[in-house]
């Protein structure tokens, strides 16, 4: 849980790196929160109002941890642009997304493998 808590610290972030798993797990665990309150959107009979601003409310967290992620692979923050093609640009995209870290640093910072470890 403290992959999700850690980018929503960083609301707004979009300097440095963030590795595969950060991404991921944010990913993951959003996911889980969306597909609840589309059930209680349906239980409650709220036409998705709840799920609207939920997704309002990660918008930016959601934008900044994905140009991390880019930044990690050595790419620009501005290929999340190419998400609104529509399937190749998702496609590209996920590839991007999956994969790993440039291993050194990089014109955005160290690589995250050569910090602390969480909690260390």
């Amino acid at each position: 849980m403290h992959w999700y808590v850690d980018v929503l610290k960083k609301y707004a972030v979009f300097s440095g790196r963030a590795r595969r798993q950060e991404y991921w797990m944010f990913t993951l665990i959003s996911s889980v929160i969306s597909i609840v309150l589309a059930i209680a959107d349906a239980v409650f009979g709220t036409n998705d109002v709840i799920g609207s601003v939920y997704v309002l409310a990660v918008l930016l967290p959601t934008l900044a941890v994905t140009v991390r992620r880019l930044h990690d692979t050595d790419r620009s923050g501005w290929w999340v642009l190419f998400g609104l093609i529509p399937i190749v640009g998702w496609i590209v995209l996920l590839v991007f997304m999956c994969l790993d870290t440039t291993p050194h640093h990089n014109k955005y910072g160290l690589s995250p493998k050569q910090l602390p470890a969480y909690g260390a």
